[in-house]
């Protein structure tokens, strides 16, 4: 005889759950990822919650008074950051998620 469907152990499971998602994004806003343009010469650090928390400009950029390039850079390093972040994201979620093949609402 088939057993009864155990609606209870599918709410608990789903709590479980969300109490592991909970925690791995709390973890990931405190991991960053870094990533540069120019061979270096802007870097954005990106946190697993997709900020931005800093950028680092070498000197040489601001003393060549090209702002164009400089701004160019900055895009180029804040987009790869992201992209990053994303990822590292993605790879903590799909570990939660055991490949269960469905995207969390919210998450990349």
């Amino acid at each position: 005889m088939d057993k009864p469907f155990d609606l209870s152990g599918l709410f608990r499971q789903a709590q479980q759950l969300q109490e592991k998602l909970a925690s791995v994004q709390q973890e990931l806003a405190g991991r960053t990822v870094e990533a540069s343009a120019g061979g270096g010469m802007v870097t954005a650090v990106v946190n697993g919650k997709l900020e931005v928390v800093q950028i680092r400009i070498d000197q040489s950029l601001l003393d060549a008074r090209d702002m164009e390039m400089l701004q160019d850079l900055v895009v180029a390093a804040v987009n790869e950051g992201i992209r990053a972040a994303q990822k590292m994201t993605a790879d903590e979620m799909g570990k939660l998620t055991g490949g269960l093949g469905f995207k969390l609402p919210g998450m990349p």
